[in-house]
């Protein structure tokens, strides 16, 4: 490899989405993200809170704080 080759690959950045939310947009960014339905996130998201003793709420809440909004 050498210097002069660019790396065209497109930049994803986490960012809370405005059209694809049920509270704040969090699985709808992760979900755009990844590339993968919004749907598979928030099970993901809920079976964590269950599951983890309210891990997934804690992490939603962080995120919420954390992530801008698009």
């Amino acid at each position: 490899m050498n210097d002069t080759d660019t790396d065209t690959r497109p930049v994803r950045t986490l960012r809370r989405s405005r059209s694809d939310r049920m509270v704040a947009g969090v699985c709808g960014g992760i979900a755009t993200t990844l590339g993968v339905d919004a749907a598979l996130v928030r099970i993901g998201l809920v079976a964590a809170t269950l599951l983890g003793f309210g891990t997934g709420a804690v992490l939603y809440l962080v995120c919420w704080l954390v992530m801008p909004e698009e």
